[in-house]
């Protein structure tokens, strides 16, 4: 497969992609300069792209380059975590709107919900209005953002874009010499395109030879072809009628972190935890590659260390929560990802401590009603949770006290190794959990749960037998 590849895991990602004997295309200038191997300015069939939080990647293109990518990236680590696109780029739904506010409104999907700009729309918009809209933008899964739609429908394919009831040939970024030439080469190449439907080029088609622009034509072609019957007004219940291309999320944990630094490691000099400070924050990711301009470290040979879960395998988390955090007074979220790709937030709260080792105590006020998950303990005014997280740890133990002090339980939580992030804690919940009661029972919980995740492949067998091991320790721990 042809991929591009974009973001902060792009130099690993590409060392990945050539091992296995795939063309990476249109790459970046440093990317260029630091791999001594042919990469065209080729034609894409698959994209992969860091998401905007910087805690994974998204991947989109023709379904089989799709499936190919999606299962290199989740062999990456131990606590990788794919999940396929219900809405990937370029599909075409029918929906519903349920919700209008200031600058759009909401539709549902029949799969999800969607978010579709005034601008985007011709006409009113209104509450119950049906739309067959395309999807231009797609969103990750532990996400609190919507698809973005447009009602204009167009066949997107990598360098060319075919646009319905348009003529001739444009080229994004504006009418200069390079574009005007494109221009001219478009029509050498004599494309057999549907009636009715014009070219888009892509701003870095300008750059591509001739057989990279005849692929993406005839790739386009295919797609706009298999929108043309779906071009019509919305006639059913809110559902996808077309989906020309596939997509897929992809997550990284720590370890998986860890795994793309020995990657990264072999092409050029890269510093201890090298991924896992620049998924932190844009502050964060600008100072890996000053020090890493500044300082020497390790190349080739050297996979660097990959953190079993207890110690932090060189990287300096004490250093960089110093100087983004987070720290002492902080204000975190917990950030508790779900094996299906959800992300529940369990609130947020002060950082009452934290050490070089990576060991971070968060206090939280809890509000009154309900119970205590596993613990058969009331919530009630003046209660306390207070949670000690390790960064790299696969558990992490909270303490409920009451108004008094006197302790209600203590729920340990199984998960993927702890990050520790500016402003928040996250990780991956395995299912699997063990709880002390206040009358000192130990009791291990929700083996059932991970065995389903298991039996969905939301989760894998190495991982589930990871989680069974540390929750049997922590029992034994108890």
């Amino acid at each position: 497969m042809n991929a591009r590849v974009r973001g902060i895991y792009a130099t690993a990602l590409t060392r990945l992609l050539l091992e296995a004997d795939h063309e990476v295309v249109q790459a970046s200038s440093p990317i260029r300069r630091r791999f001594d191997a042919e990469l065209p300015t080729a034609d894409h069939d698959v994209s992969l792209e860091t998401t905007d939080d910087r805690q994974g990647v998204g991947v989109g293109g023709e379904p089989d380059a799709v499936e190919a990518a999606t299962a290199l990236l989740r062999d990456v680590g131990i606590d990788a975590f794919a999940w396929a696109d219900a809405t990937p780029r370029g599909a075409v739904f029918d929906g519903r709107v349920t919700e209008t506010f200031g600058g759009g409104a909401v539709l549902d999907l029949g799969v999800g919900e969607g978010y579709l700009p005034f601008e985007n729309a011709e006409g009113y918009v209104g509450e119950d209005d049906v739309f067959r809209v395309q999807v231009v933008e797609s969103r990750a899964p532990w996400g609190d953002g919507r698809p973005e739609l447009d009602t204009r429908v167009r066949a997107m394919a990598g360098l060319a874009t075919l646009v319905p009831g348009r003529e001739g040939t444009r080229v994004a970024g504006g009418d200069d010499a390079a574009a005007r030439e494109l221009v001219g080469m478009t029509d050498l190449l004599d494309p057999e395109l549907p009636e009715g439907w014009g070219i888009e080029w892509a701003r870095g088609a300008r750059d591509a030879g001739m057989d990279a622009l005849g692929s993406a034509l005839e790739r386009a072609t295919e797609h706009a072809r298999t929108l043309e019957p779906v071009l019509d007004e919305p006639e059913g219940e809110p559902g996808r009628v077309a989906a020309p291309t596939d997509g897929a999320w992809v997550w990284f944990g720590r370890e998986s972190r860890f795994e793309l630094d020995g990657l990264r490691r072999r092409v050029t000099a890269t510093m201890p935890g090298h991924h896992r400070t620049k998924a932190a924050s844009a502050a964060a990711s600008a100072g890996v590659d000053l020090a890493e301009a500044l300082c020497s470290f390790a190349t080739d040979g050297d996979e660097g260390s990959v953190d079993g879960g207890e110690g932090n395998g060189g990287f300096p988390f004490g250093v960089v929560a110093d100087r983004f955090g987070p720290v002492e007074g902080d204000s975190v979220a917990i950030e508790h990802g779900k094996p299906d790709g959800r992300l529940i937030t369990l609130g947020r709260g002060e950082v009452t401590g934290r050490d070089a080792d990576g060991t971070v105590s968060v206090r939280r006020e809890m509000t009154a009603g309900g119970t205590y998950d596993a613990l058969d303990a009331r919530r009630e005014a003046g209660d306390v949770a207070l949670t000690t997280f390790r960064e790299g740890r696969w558990w992490y133990p909270t303490v409920y006290r009451d108004a008094d002090g006197e302790r209600k339980g203590t729920y340990v939580n199984v998960c993927t190794p702890v990050e520790a992030f500016p402003g928040s804690v996250r990780y991956v919940d395995l299912h699997v959990d063990v709880v002390k009661h206040a009358d000192g029972r130990v009791e291990r919980v929700d083996d059932d749960e991970l065995d389903g995740a298991v039996a969905a492949g939301e989760v894998s067998e190495s991982l589930a037998a990871k989680a069974r091991l540390v929750a049997g320790a922590v029992e034994n721990a108890l």
